[in-house]
């Protein structure tokens, strides 16, 4: 079913994002709204049926991984899906001015950002200009990692993600209250490079 036709409730909206991915996965991609009436309907408004805070990563073509198309995704990207006030208001916006019922926090495999925040960590160098910045934003999820015994990059990205999902809800009064009534669904995956699939490692009223 294309992602506009489902309820938009956030279980409903997750079951076909996920069922976008198995079509990724398998190769046997819909490839929906991307052609020209789909782009003539956007001219008058967009109805995204999810906000996903995703890192930067070329590798991590959002729309490609869930099988979607134009108008289908309200996506925002930074390196290592760092949160800062602008991405923090393009989600509200997304959230409160657009309706979109479901937010997805997506970090992923070999994420560069959380490895080099890690090799800093023990000692490495620090990266020049502002990357820097990308170390010092990270580098709080790694530490509480460490802290709760966890040794290895990919229990570092997914405690990256899970730390991002936290910070979202502790830092968006509007979002944790959407969240708390269950008008909003927000999931935290890590994105697997070696087979193109979704890990959902933390999540609110999405079933």
């Amino acid at each position: 079913m294309p992602l506009r036709n489902v309820d938009r409730t956030p279980p409903a909206v997750w079951e076909a994002l996920l069922a976008g991915n198995e079509r990724f996965i398998s190769f046997n991609e819909d490839r929906p709204n991307q052609d020209a009436p789909r782009r003539r309907e956007l001219r008058n408004g967009q109805t995204p049926a999810a906000v996903v805070i995703s890192c930067s990563d070329s590798r991590v073509p959002v729309e490609i991984i869930f099988d979607v198309g134009l108008g289908d995704l309200f996506v925002v990207r930074t390196a290592g899906e760092i949160l800062d006030q602008a991405v923090l208001a393009s989600i509200e916006y997304a959230t409160e001015s657009i309706g979109v019922p479901l937010v997805i926090v997506m970090g992923h495999e070999s994420c560069g950002a959380v490895a080099a925040t890690a090799a800093a960590l023990e000692g490495g160098a620090l990266p020049g200009g502002y990357q820097r910045v990308l170390v010092e934003k990270v580098a709080p999820s790694i530490l509480e990692a460490k802290a709760e015994g966890l040794s290895s990059i990919k229990e570092f990205e997914e405690h990256h993600v899970v730390a991002t999902v936290n910070q979202l809800l502790s830092r968006s009064p509007e979002i944790h209250q959407k969240v708390e009534t269950g008008e909003l669904g927000i999931i935290g995956l890590r994105y697997r490079l070696s087979d193109g699939r979704t890990e959902p490692v933390i999540s609110k009223n999405v079933g």
